[in-house]
Order: structure tokens, then C-alpha cells, then sequence
């Protein structure tokens, strides 16, 4: 029989681990037998797991890979995964609020992203790539490896680029003249990747109106992979990362979905993938098992064990109602690619990769949600930009280096710097402006 998925639309998230999102899902609840019961204990006190996590997080969890394997300790206790308390605690001396990393969102707070958990396929075992942060993992998921690195930029006065050359799933899609295209936001982390700097690659860059749009058309049109970045960048964050608003997240989850859902057409042959990149800090209980290094290089990990598993959603008329509970990570995504378009080597990390193809019906089934709900709750306001991210400021690092690699006239860039001086909201317009000049100036190559 056909393969009936002829496109494969992956939107990926920020920064929420599995039963911080997921775990008071009635499905979720039923299949374990009760609600998320985990704890961890420190200085006398134990936390555990409670309902009511906030929508903004304004002290972000720390998730670099020192923090993540102080969280997979168990410390001070029995308890699985014992050090997110601890860890939480040193990032944030006199903090009162230790126990948000152990706070999961109730049933119904994030309307969409738990509609299609009750709708589809759980994957409740899937796991960040590394335990370590967002480019390390988003690397993994894009290529199946980060070339031995895990730590992350810090501002405009510590670059710490890399050259990451590999192959990846998009040169690989490039050589079976595969349709593909990236929609973003705003600074999308696929330029991260040496081989995307090429024209013809960064002309597939596409902002996400254009998403709407290419939905809303012929699904033949339509590319054969989707890669959904958000946007990172305040105002108008939906990338989850804390501090900005999780509903955000949830509202793009909901506009991405009824955009496929509207198209029957496109509907019927596609699968979105929604997942989150690394578990931003906040506690699961599942210990990551043990993992196959996707390379040789070491350089600042050893790559043998997984991150704290995250949330995961198959979302198509060909994924069930249910539970795929294989142990996954972001390379389970590409090896269900390879073998389903033929594409050419990922790294061992792939190979070695359980694929998601197995949790695919062939034949349609679920009943699906014809829209979900893209009205905002009430709730706090949009908080002002103070400081950056660790991420947002790695984000202005990359841009900088993008600029580099333009023909912008020397004033602008020396105006651009001195911008960047004047303050966070400044730095993030900066990046911003780059990204696109950076777009604009090698797509114009190719329409040349």
C-alpha cells in the first residue's frame, strides 16, 4: 500500500519537559494510574510534583549540561532524578518559589497542546537528545549531531561559534529532490548549520505568514518536510521559553494545526509533529536511559545518555488515539526520514534510532478536533524585556556572525553596534534586523 504521508510538518518548541506540560492529561493520568506523584528533597523540605505551574516563569530554570546532570542525581533522597530542587537553589540563592521546577500545568491550561494529546498519539518516552540545552539538541534534530559541543554562546562578548559542517537532513532531502522549507518567526536557529548559509538554502527560509498561506493551497504545492521554528524574540515570543508566556506557545500549536486541519487535502497526507527541544529545567521523573554517542567527537560531552524526556505529539489522521511508548529522541525523527524517503547517513546516533514510523496506521482513523482554540485566556500581561535569555542572547552572537557573511553598508553595521549598546529590547531588534538582511541578500542570489 502508498504511503499515505506525503508531507511531514514538524513544529518544535522550547524548553517544558514531559509532565510539566503533559502529566495531568486524563490519557496520561489513566495509562499510569495516577497524577504526577514525583519528588525531590532539599535542605529538609520535599517538594513534589503539584498542579498549578506558571504561565510565565520569570527565574528561568537553568538547563546547560552542568545543571541537567546535578538534576538527574538523586539527591538527598530516593527520589528519581533528585536534583532539580538543588540545582534550582544554587541558580537562585534566597529564592522562595523553589518548588516551581516540580509544577505541572492542570488539564485544560494549555488548550490546545492537551486537546491533541487527548486526540493522537503520545510519544511518553521520547527524549531530548543531550542533557544539555536548546542548540546542542536542536542540532541533534536537524543533523543527528552537535559535533562534540553542548555549551552555548554568551552575548556579543562571548561568541563561541562553532563551524558545524555536518550533513544534514536538509542536504539530505536536497539530494532526493525533496521539497523542503524552514517557517520562522523571527531568528530561525536552522542557520545555525554551515550547509543552510548556502543561497539556495537560505531562499528556503519563509516567514510564517507564508506558512499560512502555502496551507491554505494546493497541498501538491505544499512541501514534502516543514520545519517550524517559533519566534524567540520579545515582543511577540510563542516559543515557550520561560520568561515569555506558555499560552503563546500553545495559541501557535493551535494556529498551525487548524491551518492543516482547514485544508482537507492537506490534511489527509500529512503529519505534524509537536514536540519541545530540551526540558528547560523543570522536573520529570523518568531517568533518560543510555544513548548511542552519534560521532566521535567529544569535545564537551561524551554523549552516552539521553536528556529528561519531553513532550511529544503525532498529530494526523494516521496516528491514533493512543500511546507510542519506544524510547525516542530527535533522531527517531530522522530516522523515520531516511526510511521513508531514502535519505543518505545522519550519524550513528540515527542509524542506531528507533523510527516513529511504527506508531503510523496506514490507513486513516482518528477522529480529529476540526479546530482548536486560538482565544488567549485571561492572565498577566506581556512582561517587559529586562535582561536576555542565555538563549536570546546566543541568538544576538549568531546574528552577528551572519552579518558578517553580508554586503551591508558599513554605516548601517557601525549604527547597528552602537544599538546594541543601548539595552536588551535594542540587542534583540539588532539580531533581528540581521537575520533578515541576511535572508534577503543571499535569496536575492538565487533570484538573480
Amino acid at each position: 500500500m502508498a504511503d499515505p504521508i506525503e508531507h511531514v510538518i514538524v513544529l518544535m518548541l522550547e524548553n517544558r519537559a514531559f509532565d510539566h506540560v503533559l502529566g495531568d492529561c486524563p490519557k496520561i493520568k489513566s495509562k499510569v494510574g495516577h497524577a504526577p506523584n514525583g519528588f525531590n528533597a532539599y535542605n529538609g523540605v520535599t517538594y513534589t510534583q503539584a498542579s498549578g505551574a506558571g504561565r510565565q516563569v520569570t527565574d528561568d530554570p537553568h538547563h546547560d549540561t552542568s545543571d541537567v546532570l546535578v538534576q538527574l542525581q538523586g539527591v538527598g533522597s530516593a527520589a528519581t532524578n533528585g536534583g532539580f530542587v538543588l540545582d534550582y537553589a544554587r541558580n537562585y540563592p534566597g529564592l522562595a518559589n523553589l518548588g516551581e521546577v516540580m509544577r505541572y500545568h492542570a488539564n485544560g491550561a494549555l488548550p490546545a497542546i492537551h486537546a491533541l494529546a487527548e486526540s493522537f498519539t503520545v510519544c511518553d518516552q521520547w527524549h531530548a537528545s543531550v542533557p544539555g540545552p536548546t542548540w546542542t539538541n536542536r542540532l541533534f534534530a536537524m543533523s543527528g549531531t552537535s559535533l562534540g559541543r553542548v555549551k552555548m554562546p554568551n552575548g556579543i562578548m562571548g561568541l563561541n561559534l562553532h563551524w558545524y559542517d555536518q550533513p544534514t537532513v536538509f542536504d539530505r532531502l536536497n539530494e532526493q529532490r525533496k521539497d523542503w522549507k524552514v517557517y520562522f518567526g523571527d531568528t530561525p536557529l536552522s542557520l545555525l548549520l554551515v550547509h543552510q548559509w548556502e543561497p539556495e538554502n537560505v531562499a528556503r527560509h519563509h516567514h510564517m505568514t507564508d506558512f499560512y498561506k502555502d496551507a491554505a493551497g494546493e497541498a501538491a504545492q505544499f512541501p514534502a518536510f516543514a520545519f517550524i521554528e517559533p519566534s524567540y524574540m520579545s515582543p511577540g515570543a510563542n516559543d515557550a521559553h520561560p520568561p515569555h508566556d506558555i499560552i503563546e506557545a500553545d495559541v501557535l500549536v493551535a494556529r498551525v494545526y487548524n491551518a492543516i486541519r482547514a485544508n482537507e487535502e492537506l490534511w489527509m497526507s500529512s503529519l505534524l509533529v509537536v514536540l519541545f527541544d530540551e526540558h528547560g529545567g523543570f522536573y520529570d521523573p523518568v531517568l533518560p536511559p543510555a544513548a548511542i554517542p552519534p560521532d566521535h567527537h567529544a569535545e564537551e560531552y561524551s554523549f552516552t545518555q539521553y536528556g529528561v524526556r519531553v513532550p511529544a505529539l503525532l498529530v494526523s489522521p494516521y496516528a491514533a488515539n493512543g500511546f507510542y511508548s519506544e524510547v525516542l529522541d530527535h533522531t527517531s525523527l530522522l530516522k523515520y526520514l531516511q526510511e521513508k524517503w531514502d535519505l543518505g547517513d545522519l550519524g550513528a546516533r540515527a542509524a542506531g534510532a528507533q523510527s516513529i514510523a511504527a506508531a503510523l496506521q496506514a490507513k486513516s482513523g482518528t477522529a480529529a478536533p476540526t479546530s482548536l482554540q486560538t482565544a488567549r485566556p485571561a492572565g498577566p500581561p506581556q512582561l517587559a524585556t529586562g535582561t536576555l535569555s542565555s538563549h536570546q542572547s546566543a541568538l544576538v552572537a549568531l546574528s552577528q556572525h551572519l552579518e558578517a557573511m553580508t554586503e551591508e553598508d558599513p554605516g548601517v553595521v557601525a549604527a547597528r553596534s552602537r544599538q546594541v549598546l543601548s539595552g536588551p529590547q535594542s540587542q534583540i531588534d539588532v539580531a533581528v534586523d540581521r537575520v533578515e538582511a541576511f535572508i534577503a541578500q543571499q535569496s536575492a542570489k538565487v533570484a538573480d
